[in-house]
């Protein structure tokens, strides 16, 4: 496994890790509010490396093959709909400010994170992988 995607999928676990310490402390709890606002940090600077270290690889593969230029189109549609979610979460609780939808749009910020970070792994991190043998 290339040394990227061994990172990549270390800052996948320390996300996970994070949110799910978020749900042990309480989403309405000071403290799980303050770790849900670190997380933030962690995930922006994660999908900036995706976006200038990963994903370019994948689309310039993608101009020679139909299957993964398919594959990465649908990929990317996907991560306008989570990008959408994260930043609106993020945008919305920032200031500190919370109500009572925080925690169901928590857990819709938590499903969209971690049903990403699957489909990422098992997909793309493959199709990386293959490009880069």
């Amino acid at each position: 496994m290339s040394e990227l995607i061994e990172e990549f999928k270390r800052d996948h676990a320390k996300i996970i890790t994070m949110l799910n310490e978020v749900k042990e402390l309480g989403i309405l709890s000071k403290e799980g509010q303050a770790k849900l606002m670190s997380i933030k940090e962690h995930l922006l600077a994660h999908l900036k490396k995706e976006d200038v270290k990963f994903y370019p690889v994948l689309y310039k593969e993608a101009e020679e093959s139909e299957s993964l230029k398919n594959t990465v189109d649908l990929f990317a549609l996907d991560m306008e709909k989570v990008s959408s979610v994260v930043h609106g979460f993020f945008d919305k609780y920032s200031e500190g400010v919370f109500d009572d939808e925080l925690p169901a749009e928590f857990e819709s910020l938590f499903a969209a994170l971690v049903t990403r970070i699957r489909n990422e792994e098992d997909a793309l991190y493959k199709e990386y992988e293959e490009i880069n043998r």
